[in-house]
């Protein structure tokens, strides 16, 4: 086994020639990858990008603070209009509709949180779904808001003299923002608030014994959560071009948990594999639409019953068991 002799040796994100490796094999290949597809073919691979974005904040919530969401759908919702009409409305630059996207998915994210003070586990599931429908049937009612029955449609903005047309522009830009937002969650989880969250997903009357503030934790956990799935959602209404309240059921919801538990909770890898992998499930099954509700469910299921860490854990123990090999 692997010694580590210094902290920062135990927080660095690459250790190690194989990891250099493998995080510049991957650099590259994402870099290059628009040379080597094109068309659907990329924009596939960016709403999957898209929504492992999401799937990262929202692990961030379930896996590292231990607070469960049925409404995550919701957040995205309200990230994808804010950014429309931040473009459309308001004539704000893509930048700023990104970070009006974020800030008002943040804020609804922190008033859903105050419930979690004083609700735990099905109470707490209960009141974000409720959360997750009341967005959905807010945006079917308020025409206003959603463009009502014609929908919404978001044109290509501009970043600075460049204007984002074609996949590949809107590829780079999920890439550059995802990365910043990804590297983000990886710090923000080794900070003394990583600690806190884990603190009271371990035991929350432990945590407050040892002077964690719940109230300031469990309410960061929900904005921040909120914060990624509303960015996801904004780049998710560039890409797409068009919203409209159908596209933001409770089944997403259940899409976005899926992700989570697949991909393995507590683990920022974890998000971003489940996010690709489970994302992917729609496009592969695209002839059983009416099935999906089903199979989601079978997939959580047999995800918790047979590999409660998910697959990025089970990568981890095959990996400590070729490290400690043949010991």
């Amino acid at each position: 086994m692997e010694l580590r002799q210094s902290y920062r040796e135990e927080i660095a994100l690459v250790r190690g020639w194989a990891g250099w490796t493998a995080t510049a094999g991957l650099a590259f290949a994402l870099l290059t990858l628009p040379a080597w597809i094109s068309g659907y073919s990329l924009y596939i691979v960016t709403h999957l990008m898209i929504q492992a974005l999401a799937a990262v904040g929202l692990n961030l919530l379930i896996g590292y603070t231990g607070q469960i969401s049925l409404g995550h759908a919701g957040f995205y919702a309200i990230g994808a209009y804010a950014a429309a009409h931040g473009l459309t409305t308001f004539g704000h630059p893509l930048p700023v509709a990104l970070a009006l996207a974020g800030l008002a998915a943040a804020a609804a994210g922190y008033l859903v949180g105050l419930p979690a003070l004083r609700l735990t586990g099905p109470y707490l599931a209960i009141v974000t779904l409720g959360f997750g429908i009341a967005v959905h049937q807010a945006l079917t009612n308020w025409a206003a808001v959603s463009g009502g029955r014609i929908g919404l449609f978001v044109p290509r903005p501009a970043l600075g003299p460049w204007r984002l047309e074609g996949d590949t522009a809107v590829y780079f830009l999920v890439l550059v923002v995802g990365a910043a937002l990804v590297l983000v969650a990886y710090n923000l989880t080794r900070s003394h608030v990583g600690r806190a969250w884990v603190a009271i997903r371990d035991s929350d009357l432990a945590a407050e014994a040892a002077g964690v503030s719940l109230r300031q934790y469990k309410s960061l956990a929900f904005a921040v959560s909120a914060f990624y799935g509303g960015v996801a959602g904004g780049l998710g209404a560039i890409l797409l071009g068009y919203l409209e309240p159908q596209m933001f059921t409770f089944v997403e919801s259940i899409y976005f948990l899926a992700m989570v538990v697949v991909g393995g909770l507590g683990r920022i890898p974890g998000g971003i594999i489940g996010g690709v992998l489970v994302a992917a499930i729609p496009q592969v099954m695209s002839g059983l639409q009416e099935w999906l509700p089903l199979i989601f469910g079978a997939i959580i299921m047999a995800a918790i019953a047979f590999e409660p860490t998910g697959l990025y854990g089970r990568w981890l123990r095959i990996r400590r068991y070729f490290k400690s090999w043949p010991l």
